[in-house]
Protein backbone atom coordinates (compact mmCIF):
# COMPACT_ATOMS: atom_id res chain seq x y z
CA UNK A 1 0.00 0.00 0.00
CA UNK A 2 1.36 3.71 -0.78
CA UNK A 3 1.11 6.16 2.40
CA UNK A 4 1.80 9.69 1.83
CA UNK A 5 3.08 10.69 5.66
CA UNK A 6 2.51 14.30 6.79
CA UNK A 7 4.87 14.35 10.07
CA UNK A 8 7.84 13.30 11.40
CA UNK A 9 7.68 14.09 15.13
CA UNK A 10 8.84 11.60 17.38
CA UNK A 11 5.25 9.32 16.44
CA UNK A 12 5.14 9.70 12.77
CA UNK A 13 9.02 9.13 11.79
CA UNK A 14 8.81 5.84 13.81
CA UNK A 15 5.07 5.03 12.43
CA UNK A 16 6.66 5.46 8.83
CA UNK A 17 9.12 3.18 9.74
CA UNK A 18 6.99 0.11 11.17
CA UNK A 19 5.27 0.73 7.80
CA UNK A 20 8.00 0.51 5.62
CA UNK A 21 9.22 -2.61 7.63
CA UNK A 22 5.71 -4.44 6.25
CA UNK A 23 5.60 -3.52 3.25
CA UNK A 24 4.35 -0.50 2.33
CA UNK A 25 5.47 2.25 0.39
CA UNK A 26 5.98 5.36 2.16
CA UNK A 27 6.40 8.68 1.13
CA UNK A 28 6.76 11.15 3.84
CA UNK A 29 7.42 15.26 4.25
CA UNK A 30 7.69 17.62 7.01
CA UNK A 31 7.62 21.23 7.51
CA UNK A 32 11.45 21.54 8.63
CA UNK A 33 13.25 19.47 6.01
CA UNK A 34 15.94 18.12 8.40
CA UNK A 35 13.72 15.06 9.51
CA UNK A 36 12.90 14.68 5.62
CA UNK A 37 16.73 14.55 4.99
CA UNK A 38 16.97 12.16 8.48
CA UNK A 39 14.18 9.79 7.09
CA UNK A 40 15.60 9.62 3.53
CA UNK A 41 18.77 8.07 5.13
CA UNK A 42 16.75 5.13 6.50
CA UNK A 43 15.76 4.38 2.90
CA UNK A 44 12.77 6.14 2.77
CA UNK A 45 10.83 8.56 0.05
CA UNK A 46 11.40 12.50 1.06
CA UNK A 47 9.46 15.16 -0.52
CA UNK A 48 9.33 19.06 0.33
CA UNK A 49 6.24 19.98 -0.50
CA UNK A 50 3.14 18.93 -0.22
CA UNK A 51 2.62 19.23 -3.91
CA UNK A 52 5.27 16.67 -4.46
CA UNK A 53 4.06 14.42 -1.94
CA UNK A 54 0.84 13.86 -3.67
CA UNK A 55 2.39 13.60 -7.01
CA UNK A 56 4.23 10.93 -6.02
CA UNK A 57 1.55 8.97 -4.72
CA UNK A 58 -0.36 6.98 -8.15
CA UNK A 59 -4.13 6.12 -8.30
CA UNK A 60 -6.25 6.74 -4.88
CA UNK A 61 -4.28 9.07 -2.48
CA UNK A 62 -3.61 8.23 1.23
CA UNK A 63 -2.24 10.64 3.15
CA UNK A 64 -1.84 9.57 6.99
CA UNK A 65 -1.16 13.10 9.18
CA UNK A 66 0.79 12.84 12.42
CA UNK A 67 0.84 16.53 13.39
CA UNK A 68 -0.15 18.42 16.67
CA UNK A 69 -4.45 18.94 17.02
CA UNK A 70 -6.05 21.92 16.85
CA UNK A 71 -5.57 24.50 14.62
CA UNK A 72 -2.37 23.10 12.64
CA UNK A 73 -4.79 20.45 11.67
CA UNK A 74 -7.17 22.52 10.00
CA UNK A 75 -4.38 24.43 8.20
CA UNK A 76 -3.42 21.50 6.77
CA UNK A 77 -6.21 20.32 5.40
CA UNK A 78 -7.10 23.66 3.87
CA UNK A 79 -3.41 23.22 2.14
CA UNK A 80 -4.11 19.66 0.81
CA UNK A 81 -7.84 21.11 -0.44
CA UNK A 82 -5.52 22.53 -3.59
CA UNK A 83 -4.78 18.73 -4.69
CA UNK A 84 -7.00 16.50 -2.83
CA UNK A 85 -9.64 15.23 -5.25
CA UNK A 86 -12.73 13.01 -4.75
CA UNK A 87 -12.11 9.38 -3.50
CA UNK A 88 -8.89 10.17 -1.46
CA UNK A 89 -8.79 8.98 1.74
CA UNK A 90 -6.96 11.38 4.59
CA UNK A 91 -6.47 10.04 7.62
CA UNK A 92 -5.67 12.04 11.45
CA UNK A 93 -3.49 9.98 13.96
CA UNK A 94 -2.57 12.52 16.41
CA UNK A 95 -4.50 13.54 19.65
CA UNK A 96 -7.75 15.79 17.72
CA UNK A 97 -10.37 16.57 19.69
CA UNK A 98 -13.25 14.40 18.81
CA UNK A 99 -15.93 17.40 17.67
CA UNK A 100 -13.38 18.78 15.90
CA UNK A 101 -13.20 15.27 13.86
CA UNK A 102 -16.18 15.18 13.21
CA UNK A 103 -16.38 18.69 12.26
CA UNK A 104 -13.53 17.86 9.58
CA UNK A 105 -15.40 14.57 8.31
CA UNK A 106 -18.66 16.27 7.30
CA UNK A 107 -16.49 19.07 5.55
CA UNK A 108 -14.42 16.68 3.75
CA UNK A 109 -17.63 14.44 2.94
CA UNK A 110 -18.92 16.92 1.26
CA UNK A 111 -16.81 16.80 -1.39
CA UNK A 112 -16.09 13.80 -1.96
CA UNK A 113 -13.15 13.14 0.30
CA UNK A 114 -12.57 9.99 3.40
CA UNK A 115 -11.66 11.38 6.30
CA UNK A 116 -10.54 8.08 9.14
CA UNK A 117 -9.76 9.35 12.96
CA UNK A 118 -6.86 7.45 14.56
CA UNK A 119 -6.45 7.70 18.17
CA UNK A 120 -2.51 6.20 18.53
CA UNK A 121 -1.54 4.81 21.39
CA UNK A 122 2.00 3.02 22.85
CA UNK A 123 4.31 6.02 22.46
CA UNK A 124 7.78 5.83 20.58
CA UNK A 125 8.18 2.13 20.77
CA UNK A 126 4.80 1.21 19.88
CA UNK A 127 4.86 3.41 17.15
CA UNK A 128 8.40 1.81 15.59
CA UNK A 129 7.42 -2.12 16.67
CA UNK A 130 3.59 -1.90 17.48
CA UNK A 131 1.22 0.28 18.02
CA UNK A 132 -2.44 0.33 19.81
CA UNK A 133 -4.65 1.82 17.49
CA UNK A 134 -8.28 3.05 17.71
CA UNK A 135 -9.88 3.83 14.49
CA UNK A 136 -13.13 5.66 13.47
CA UNK A 137 -14.73 6.27 10.44
CA UNK A 138 -17.51 4.82 7.78
CA UNK A 139 -16.74 1.20 7.89
CA UNK A 140 -16.57 0.89 4.46
CA UNK A 141 -13.67 3.23 4.31
CA UNK A 142 -12.01 1.94 7.31
CA UNK A 143 -12.04 -1.75 5.87
CA UNK A 144 -10.21 -0.47 2.36
CA UNK A 145 -6.76 0.02 4.26
CA UNK A 146 -7.35 -2.13 7.36
CA UNK A 147 -5.10 -4.41 6.34
CA UNK A 148 -2.52 -1.05 7.04
CA UNK A 149 -3.79 -0.72 10.54
CA UNK A 150 -3.08 -4.57 11.10
CA UNK A 151 0.04 -4.40 9.83
CA UNK A 152 1.34 -1.33 11.97
CA UNK A 153 -0.25 -2.36 15.14
CA UNK A 154 0.61 -4.89 18.62
CA UNK A 155 -1.34 -7.76 18.25
CA UNK A 156 -4.44 -7.37 19.33
CA UNK A 157 -3.79 -3.79 19.51
CA UNK A 158 -6.22 -2.49 16.46
CA UNK A 159 -9.53 -2.17 16.32
CA UNK A 160 -12.52 -0.41 14.32
CA UNK A 161 -14.55 1.78 17.11
CA UNK A 162 -17.40 3.05 14.69
CA UNK A 163 -18.60 6.31 13.57
CA UNK A 164 -16.45 9.20 12.50
CA UNK A 165 -15.25 10.26 15.57
CA UNK A 166 -15.32 7.38 17.69
CA UNK A 167 -11.70 6.90 17.25
CA UNK A 168 -10.31 9.90 18.91
CA UNK A 169 -13.18 9.89 21.60
CA UNK A 170 -12.19 6.94 22.53
CA UNK A 171 -8.16 7.80 22.28
CA UNK A 172 -9.16 10.87 24.46
CA UNK A 173 -10.78 8.81 27.49
CA UNK A 174 -7.50 6.41 27.36
CA UNK A 175 -5.66 9.44 27.79
CA UNK A 176 -8.03 10.82 30.58
CA UNK A 177 -7.30 7.01 32.45
CA UNK A 178 -3.50 7.83 31.92
CA UNK A 179 -4.08 11.27 34.13
CA UNK A 180 -4.93 9.19 36.45
CA UNK A 181 -2.59 6.30 36.46
CA UNK A 182 0.13 8.88 36.01
CA UNK A 183 -0.40 10.66 39.24
CA UNK A 184 -1.35 7.64 41.63
CA UNK A 185 2.18 6.50 40.41
CA UNK A 186 3.90 9.93 40.71
CA UNK A 187 2.29 9.92 44.97
CA UNK A 188 3.32 6.67 45.64
CA UNK A 189 6.39 7.33 45.10
CA UNK A 190 5.96 10.71 46.91
CA UNK A 191 5.27 9.39 49.95
CA UNK A 192 7.91 6.44 49.65
CA UNK A 193 10.46 9.11 49.28
CA UNK A 194 9.03 10.77 52.34
CA UNK A 195 9.16 7.73 54.58
CA UNK A 196 11.03 6.31 57.08
CA UNK A 197 13.05 3.95 55.20
CA UNK A 198 15.77 4.56 52.61
CA UNK A 199 14.63 3.11 49.61
CA UNK A 200 15.80 2.43 46.28
CA UNK A 201 13.50 4.06 43.88
CA UNK A 202 15.02 2.00 41.13
CA UNK A 203 14.73 -1.53 42.52
CA UNK A 204 11.46 -0.60 44.12
CA UNK A 205 10.48 0.04 40.40
CA UNK A 206 12.18 -2.87 38.90
CA UNK A 207 9.72 -5.33 41.49
CA UNK A 208 6.56 -3.61 40.72
CA UNK A 209 7.35 -3.85 36.99
CA UNK A 210 7.84 -7.86 37.47
CA UNK A 211 4.14 -9.70 38.80
CA UNK A 212 2.36 -7.29 40.29
CA UNK A 213 -1.29 -5.42 40.29
CA UNK A 214 0.00 -2.69 39.13
CA UNK A 215 3.05 -3.62 36.41
CA UNK A 216 3.15 -2.06 33.04
CA UNK A 217 4.08 0.51 30.62
CA UNK A 218 3.71 3.20 33.02
CA UNK A 219 5.67 1.45 35.72
CA UNK A 220 8.73 0.63 33.37
CA UNK A 221 8.71 4.04 32.59
CA UNK A 222 9.42 4.98 36.11
CA UNK A 223 12.03 1.99 36.12
CA UNK A 224 13.61 3.41 33.35
CA UNK A 225 13.78 6.96 34.75
CA UNK A 226 15.31 6.07 38.05
CA UNK A 227 17.82 3.59 35.99
CA UNK A 228 18.95 7.07 34.83
CA UNK A 229 18.69 9.06 37.83
CA UNK A 230 18.48 7.95 41.49
CA UNK A 231 16.33 10.73 42.80
CA UNK A 232 15.26 12.70 39.50
CA UNK A 233 17.31 15.50 40.86
CA UNK A 234 17.53 17.29 37.42
CA UNK A 235 13.92 17.23 36.17
CA UNK A 236 11.86 20.06 37.38
CA UNK A 237 8.47 18.84 38.78
CA UNK A 238 6.20 20.65 36.02
CA UNK A 239 4.11 18.50 34.16
CA UNK A 240 1.69 20.02 31.11
CA UNK A 241 -1.46 19.25 30.09
CA UNK A 242 -1.69 18.14 26.32
CA UNK A 243 -5.40 19.29 26.26
CA UNK A 244 -7.08 15.56 26.35
CA UNK A 245 -7.37 15.76 30.04
CA UNK A 246 -9.66 18.71 29.99
CA UNK A 247 -11.87 17.80 26.97
CA UNK A 248 -12.61 14.44 28.87
CA UNK A 249 -13.47 16.69 32.09
CA UNK A 250 -15.41 18.93 30.29
CA UNK A 251 -17.29 16.12 28.17
CA UNK A 252 -17.44 14.44 32.15
CA UNK A 253 -19.84 18.22 33.34
CA UNK A 254 -21.71 17.74 29.92
CA UNK A 255 -22.93 14.38 30.34
CA UNK A 256 -22.81 14.65 34.14
CA UNK A 257 -20.57 11.43 34.97
CA UNK A 258 -18.42 11.97 37.98
CA UNK A 259 -14.67 11.52 37.05
CA UNK A 260 -13.09 12.39 40.71
CA UNK A 261 -9.56 10.76 39.92
CA UNK A 262 -8.99 12.12 36.48
CA UNK A 263 -10.15 15.51 37.23
CA UNK A 264 -7.93 15.78 40.16
CA UNK A 265 -5.14 14.50 37.92
CA UNK A 266 -5.73 17.46 35.37
CA UNK A 267 -5.96 20.21 37.97
CA UNK A 268 -2.52 18.75 39.79
CA UNK A 269 -0.64 19.15 36.63
CA UNK A 270 -2.34 22.59 36.53
CA UNK A 271 -0.92 23.21 39.96
CA UNK A 272 2.36 22.15 39.19
CA UNK A 273 2.90 24.44 36.87
CA UNK A 274 1.94 27.45 39.42
CA UNK A 275 4.88 29.32 40.71
CA UNK A 276 2.76 31.98 42.52
CA UNK A 277 1.48 29.75 44.75
CA UNK A 278 -1.61 32.42 44.67
CA UNK A 279 -4.23 30.32 46.18
CA UNK A 280 -2.01 28.86 49.12
CA UNK A 281 -1.22 32.27 49.98
CA UNK A 282 -4.67 33.41 50.91
CA UNK A 283 -4.95 29.68 52.67
CA UNK A 284 -1.71 31.35 54.57
CA UNK A 285 -3.45 34.43 54.88
CA UNK A 286 -6.80 33.30 56.77
CA UNK A 287 -4.98 31.56 58.98
CA UNK A 288 -2.91 34.04 60.10
CA UNK A 289 -6.16 35.84 60.62
CA UNK A 290 -8.60 34.04 62.53
CA UNK A 291 -6.11 32.04 64.55
CA UNK A 292 -2.87 34.25 64.16
CA UNK A 293 -1.22 31.41 62.93
CA UNK A 294 2.76 31.67 61.91
CA UNK A 295 3.07 32.04 58.04
CA UNK A 296 6.16 31.92 55.76
CA UNK A 297 7.40 35.28 54.37
CA UNK A 298 9.95 35.78 51.64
Amino acid sequence: MEIGLIGLGKMGYNLALNMRDHGHRVVAYNRTPDKTQMIEKEGIKGVYSLEALYDSLEGKRILWMMIPSGEAVDNMIDELLTFLRSGDILIDGGNSFYQDTLRRYEKLKDIGIDYIDVGTSGGIEGARTGACMMVGGEPHVVEQISSLFQDISIENGYSFMGTPGSGHYVKMVHNAIEYGMMQAIGEGFELLNAGPFSLDFENVAKVWSHGSIIEGLLMRCVLSSFEKSEKLEEIQGIVDASGEGQWAVEEALRLKVSMPVISNALFARYKSTDSTKFSEKVVAAMRKEFGGHAIHQK
